[in-house]
């Protein structure tokens, strides 16, 4: 029997590299059911995987479209996935496979876009009308939004804030570039700052740390730790001010699986970013804040994203 028989309801999928997750949400955002499988790499099963999530939900739920939110190039229509690091898709015609597979609308969305639509629709974006989001998690995602728009750019990449060159020649990044902001100012930047630091600092951390070690430590006082923290804010400062000078935007929201741990670094960013904006002291500062929607954004959002036809 159908739980519900609203056609206010849609089926949105957060599609990463470890698991697959789709919920029914609601018009409000609220998620009534949620199912998670482990992500295949091989693109028949991936796509049966999720064909069966819908078809098993949807047996509960009327639903009447489908968003899928995931990490990679997609072409301007957002129809075609071009390149996903994670995920097996190369130049496919997801949009296109899954309709046909479902007979129902799908829309396809990049998971920093995904998950800033979420926080701008029902979280802590809401009434902003220029405004950035940044994913710090394994490495940095980030979405522009003016008024009700996602900009996209040309070509449907933009923007990669994640890797604005912040120290020449620095860390080798997996983009291929060295220095990226994403290489010190991430959750994959914390054990490798901790490696860089460690001579200078008694601690208690293991000797490969990992990021959860490290911010774990950090609560507790670990002279190095805390250290690791006070570099990550820096770093982390220094990428929203080149943000803020070039884009000017009221807000800047910090999501993604780093930013539950935002008091660790919150202050001390939104501090460098102020000290480093041009026109320090005599400029309106964006005003940061961190994420509401948890790990559920982006899923969430590609459901409202496929609901209205945006």
């Amino acid at each position: 029997m159908l739980k519900n028989n609203s056609a206010d309801l849609t089926i949105g999928f957060d599609v990463g590299g470890t698991n697959v997750r789709g919920g029914v949400i609601t018009r409000e955002g609220e998620i009534l059911a949620s199912r998670t499988v482990p992500t295949s790499m091989d693109v028949e099963q991936l796509e049966a995987d999720i064909v069966g999530i819908v078809e098993e939900l949807r047996a509960e739920y009327t639903v009447d479209a489908v968003g899928l939110a995931l990490a990679g190039f997609l072409d301007p229509s957002c129809e075609v996935v071009r390149f996903a690091p994670h995920l097996p898709w190369r130049k496919a015609h997801v949009q296109e496979s899954l309709s046909r597979k479902l007979d129902m609308h799908v829309r396809l969305e990049h998971d920093a876009n995904s998950a800033a639509w979420g926080e701008w629709r029902f979280g802590a974006g809401r009434g902003a009308e220029d405004w950035v989001f940044f994913a710090v998690g394994t490495g940095i995602g980030a979405t522009l939004m003016t008024h009700d728009t996602i900009y996209r750019g040309a070509f449907g990449t933009a923007p990669e804030f994640g890797h604005i060159v912040v120290s020449p020649n620095g860390r080798q990044c997996s983009c291929g570039k060295r220095g990226c902001l994403e290489r010190y100012a991430s959750g994959t930047a914390l054990p490798d700052t901790c490696a860089d630091l460690r001579e200078h600092y008694e601690t208690s951390l293991p000797a490969e740390p990992t990021g959860k070690e490290i911010t774990q430590a950090a609560r507790r006082g670990d002279p190095l730790a805390v250290a690791v923290m006070e570099d990550f804010s820096r770093w982390l400062g220094q990428g929203l001010s080149i943000v803020a000078d070039v884009l000017d935007p009221e807000l800047i929201v910090l999501g993604g699986g780093v930013s539950q741990d935002a008091d660790l670094y919150l202050e001390g960013a939104t501090k460098a970013m102020g000290q480093d904006i041009v026109g320090a002291g005599h400029r309106p500062l964006a005003r940061v804040a961190t994420a509401e929607l948890g790990s559920a954004a982006g899923m969430i959002g590609v459901a409202d994203l496929a609901r209205s036809g945006r």
